[in-house]
């Protein structure tokens, strides 16, 4: 049974303020909390139906709630059985490592399209990715819920980007409609991609240090494309096979 403070425990959790002060996340779904309950991260509690069993909850404080308590503490439309509780994992942002790809993200505001460029991320095997400090959080909620489990696998360190790419002697990619068309790029097995702004692009401080501008050819009328969109099309064109 779910108490009204534990109800409100949890929906405190839907607010950024509350999840920094508290180093804590929520996690919803079966297939999320399968990943989340075989990773490494602290499970603090789980608020599940019945019908919800998993060989590993006994790793967390197991509370069984009803549908109507589940839908009242859920962020989605419709909960999805289970509901998890976690501790954060602070990955400290570093420079771009030698013989690594790494994305670099300059000031995506939307959780769908952050979450879904940690999922792109993990499908093209990159575990790394840099985020300007003024990206929208990877514990955000809904950032979460459209990684589909890949923000266990990829690391997000948020800094100074400018800081980050100083010095560095790695090819730097950056998606500008002034580039050069990534079909005719060769495949690559190190390097930096940034993708900017869902709305301005890659900000100005950054253009400086994008030894290799590149963009993907529009045929058809479409005005732009969706960041996460973009950095799929370009990331299965420059990693090497």
């Amino acid at each position: 049974m779910l108490s009204k403070i534990e109800a409100k425990y949890i929906q405190s959790l839907y607010h950024k303020k509350q999840r920094d002060a508290l180093r804590l996340f929520i996690v919803e779904g079966v297939k999320g909390v399968d990943e989340l309950l075989n990773s490494s991260f602290v499970v603090q509690k789980i608020f599940a139906l019945n019908e919800w069993e998993h060989p590993l909850m006994g790793k967390s404080t197991l509370i069984r709630v009803s549908a109507d308590e589940l839908q009242k503490i859920s962020g989605l439309q419709t909960a999805n059985k289970v509901l998890a509780v976690a501790q954060q994992q602070e990955f400290i942002a570093q420079k771009p490592q030698k013989g690594k790809l790494t994305l670099v993200l300059d000031g995506i505001q939307d959780p769908g399209n952050m979450g879904t460029l940690i999922r792109i991320a993990d499908w093209f095997g990159i575990d790394t990715i840099l985020a300007s400090d003024d990206s929208v959080e990877v514990y955000n909620p809904k950032v979460i819920q459209s990684t589909m489990g890949s923000f266990i696998r990829v690391k997000v360190g948020y800094g100074n980007l400018a800081q980050l790419l100083l010095d560095t002697d790695l090819q730097v990619f950056g998606a500008l409609l002034a580039g050069e068309s990534v079909y005719r790029q060769s495949a690559i097995e190190e390097g930096v991609l940034i993708i900017g702004n869902e709305s301005k692009g890659i900000h100005s401080e950054l253009l400086p240090y994008i030894t290799a501008p590149i963009h993907i050819p529009r045929i058809g009328g479409a005005e732009s494309l969706n960041a996460a969109v973009a950095a799929g099309i370009l990331l299965s064109h420059l990693i090497k096979k």
